[in-house]
């Protein structure tokens, strides 16, 4: 016999209260663990510790629950369990909103304690100056390409890369009201509104575009105004209360922003082999025939596969380049470790940005 919704609500709220039990069981354990690690001087947040929990938890999982919703119910729970032990500060883009909040969320789960900034370069001092412990920051889009200025910021600064996540980002334009009618000003950071110009041009070809710092602050300042509207995140818009009046107008429909986390090395060491990482670094050579093809020579020698080549302007008059490499490996590899070795002896600058596992 089929049973009635009312015992079916009462065996949910049966289970919901052993849940909670349990959770705070595993709270109380955790505790203790941030007591062993206070004395032992080691790191409170190990994304590669993470990751292992949530590998476990999915090879057990039996369904219903897909393996996706596993992995982000789990990351909650430890991430619950970490502000317990120590809160963590992550630095990001702001105001709240933000991609790059949301990219932080998605990281370290929401129980982290929020530093938003007013610019990239703000996010590096404050993760520099330790006022928080780590920072995230776009470094690669999948429509724009390379986010120059983190790429800039990473080349002198001390943080190192611990992590990577990749989002899918929906721009929506968001106003007072649901309409498109009446626009005069659309706000967005300078890369959405590039993300997002066949649309604007296509819908909106007479309405001005002006750079926000953030596509939050360009959302908060169409609350201003009747005319004006923000490209921002459906997040931005819940919590803003904008109307959305139009949905996804990037123009890559699968457009994705992979973000860094950075951090200095005292505060997390590179993280250890995963067996899915990526090592990322900055070279430059002196300016002469055939100086690039040298410095892809020892990783085809080793074997080593690259997995993105950029170059920026060193800015020095003499049309010098750097070049940021990511390699698919790991250090503590033997044919990674050989590759690194024979690539630093033929550059001018060298430099590992950071070894982390890469985002599925």
């Amino acid at each position: 016999m089929t049973a009635n919704l009312g015992d079916l609500r009462v065996q949910i709220d049966a289970l919901d209260k052993q849940l909670l039990t349990l959770l705070n069981q595993r709270a109380l354990v955790a505790e203790q663990v941030g007591e062993v690690k206070k004395r032992e001087g080691t790191p409170f947040f190990r994304p590669d510790r993470v990751a292992q929990v949530i590998e476990k938890i999915q090879q057990t999982n039996q369904g219903p629950l897909k393996n996706e919703h596993v992995a982000a119910v789990w990351r909650e729970i430890m991430s619950a369990c970490l502000a317990l032990e120590s809160p963590v500060r992550v630095a990001y883009l702001g105001p709240s909103g933000t991609f790059s909040e949301e990219a932080a969320v998605q990281f370290f789960g929401s129980s982290i304690e929020h530093v938003p900034c007013t610019s990239f370069d703000e996010v590096f001092r404050t993760a520099t100056a330790g006022t928080a412990e780590f920072g995230v920051v776009p470094v690669e889009n999948s429509t724009e390409g390379v986010v120059s200025r983190s790429l800039d910021l990473l080349l002198h600064s001390p943080l190192h890369i611990v992590g990577e996540v990749s989002l899918m980002v929906r721009h929506n334009l968001l106003r007072l009201s649901d309409s498109l009618e009446g626009i005069e000003v659309v706000f967005a950071h300078p890369q959405a509104l590039a993300q997002c110009q066949g649309w604007l041009t296509t819908h909106l070809p007479h309405v001005e575009r002006r750079a926000a710092s953030s596509n939050a602050e360009g959302a908060r300042l169409a609350t201003t105004h009747p005319a004006w509207a923000g490209i921002a995140s459906a997040r931005a818009a819940s919590q803003l209360s904008l109307h959305t009046a139009a949905h996804a107008i990037q123009d890559d429909a699968f457009n994705r922003t992979r973000f860094a986390v950075v951090c200095l090395p005292q505060t997390l060491p590179a993280p250890p082999a995963s067996g899915k990482d990526c090592t990322s670094l900055v070279v430059s050579v002196r300016n002469r025939p055939g100086a690039v093809h040298d410095i892809l020579a020892p990783l085809k020698t080793h074997g080593v596969s690259m997995t993105r080549f950029e170059s920026r302007p060193a800015r020095s008059g003499q049309w010098e380049y750097y070049f940021y490499i990511d390699l698919k490996g790991h250090p503590s590899q033997h044919h990674v470790k050989a590759a690194l070795a024979d690539l630093q002896q033929l550059c001018a600058f060298y430099k590992v940005l950071g070894t982390y596992p890469v985002n599925d």
